[in-house]
């Protein structure tokens, strides 16, 4: 059975009708640009295979019925502007997007993203909500309809489910195109779709999920955010996008944010240059010192993280580092082909003889934005 008739059993199970239709939008890995999409910087996503469906109907009585076999159950009037745990993520949506005639729904969620994993999960809830909406309320889908869409699923994500995010999420889960990852400017907002075919290349993009899972709504996200405004003040830039140097800061940990950013940046230019170029194998270096960066300067690594990253070097990965907002989740491995068998086993064995969870690994593709499906 396919997530899509998953979501459509589910929905016939708990409102006992049929929806009027599905719609899915993906999870992501970031190839690199950690951080600093808040920053004015670049970043370089891509989707991946994995989703999350919906299937939804209107209702005209104001009320939200969300329901998910991996979560409890909501209902909730809309006209009251609260709502906790996962459903922020579905009734923001509709709170900020406000289309047209939507006065309630009832919508059943089906997903192989896996949450707390670093990939976005939340998001692709984000955005497949809001693909559904706009198509049922006829709300324009080029490429400026989806920015708007973005833009809402950000606010909703940072005004109901206290996640303060920067926007890299929504926009490659709505832009993303097959084969291609995604260079997102931040300082200007534009993008350009680079091609990104590893498997063309002989090679995986490994994504090791080591178990640990993570919260953004936590506070250390947003603490590292302000660190990040603070910095920034101090150099007295319009953003860390416009400073060359951290090294004016006198305060020790800020120097340190400061300085992840502003090389962050400067790895993700690079890496954009040899994709261009079709030199995928090459970006291996930059993944690493991304990790490092991230670990000892950005200082939202965490053992499990560091131990995966390490073990997958060690086993000949050409590169490897975490992904997402940290403090746990999931990290990438470029590898050939021929050595992916031989990365899992010593990434398994090296949680094994620290004691950390086991890992689970999926490769990934890059792959299409939020659709109908």
């Amino acid at each position: 059975m396919t997530l899509a008739e998953t979501a459509r059993a589910l929905f016939a199970t708990e409102f006992g009708t049929e929806p009027e239709g599905c719609w899915c939008a993906p999870g992501r890995v970031n190839l690199i640009g950690e951080h600093v999409d808040y920053a004015g910087g670049l970043c370089l996503p891509m989707a991946i295979p994995q989703i999350t469906v919906v299937a939804v109907r209107r209702r005209s009585d104001h009320l939200l019925r969300v329901r998910s076999s991996g979560f409890d159950g909501v209902d909730l009037d809309l006209r009251d502007r609260h709502v906790d745990g996962w459903a922020a993520y579905v009734a923001g949506v509709i709170w900020t997007l406000d289309p047209p005639g939507l006065t309630g729904a009832d919508i059943a969620v089906a997903s192989d993203v896996p949450v707390g994993a670093g990939l976005s999960s939340s998001a692709a809830l984000e955005t497949s909500v809001a693909v559904a909406l706009a198509d049922l309320c006829g709300l324009p889908l080029g490429d400026d309809g989806r920015d708007r869409l973005a833009a809402a699923c950000v606010r909703a994500e940072n005004d109901y489910a206290g996640a303060p995010t920067g926007g890299l999420d929504q926009r490659i889960a709505l832009h993303a195109r097959p084969g291609h990852a995604l260079l997102l400017d931040f300082a200007d907002g534009s993008s350009e779709h680079i091609p990104f075919d590893a498997e063309a290349r002989g090679l995986t993009v490994l994504v090791v999920d080591t178990g640990t899972g993570h919260e953004l709504a936590d506070g250390q996200y947003g603490q590292r955010r302000r660190e990040v405004e603070d910095a920034t003040r101090f150099l007295g830039v319009e953003s860390l996008r416009d400073a060359s140097s951290a090294d004016l800061i006198d305060d020790p940990v800020l120097r340190r944010r400061a300085r992840h950013v502003i090389d962050e940046i400067a790895r993700v230019q690079k890496a954009a240059e040899l994709l261009r170029a079709g030199r995928i194998r090459d970006l291996g270096p930059l993944l690493d010192a991304s990790h490092r960066s991230l670990r000892d300067d950005f200082e939202v690594s965490c053992l499990e993280l560091d131990t995966a990253v390490d073990a997958a070097v060690a086993a000949g990965a050409l590169g490897a580092r975490m992904v997402g907002g940290g403090f746990g989740g999931s990290a990438i491995a470029l590898c050939e082909d021929d050595r992916v068998d031989s990365v899992r086993k010593a990434v398994a064995d090296a949680a094994v003889q620290r004691d950390l969870p086991a890992p689970t690994f999926l490769r990934a593709t890059a792959s299409g934005g939020a659709r109908r499906c």
